[in-house]
């Protein structure tokens, strides 16, 4: 984990709170598995761009406020 995925993470779980939304509602958002959001929001793994796009898109912000 770097520095950089786990503050992604942590900003991709404060919007999320932001909107009310489960792990699971948001994955399933997204057309992610469950358990990879949970690694997403961990820092556990690096998204591809689509991926930042598709986060961003479903919890109406730009992707970069989902940037550290």
């Amino acid at each position: 984990m770097s520095e950089l995925t786990v503050s992604f993470g942590l900003k991709v779980r404060e919007q999320r709170k932001l909107k009310n939304l489960s792990q699971e509602r948001l994955a399933l958002l997204c057309n992610i598995d469950r358990s990879y959001m949970g690694r997403i929001e961990r820092g556990e793994v690096n998204i591809t761009l689509e991926k930042l796009y598709e986060l961003a898109k479903v919890l109406e912000t730009s992707p970069k406020n989902l940037l550290p």
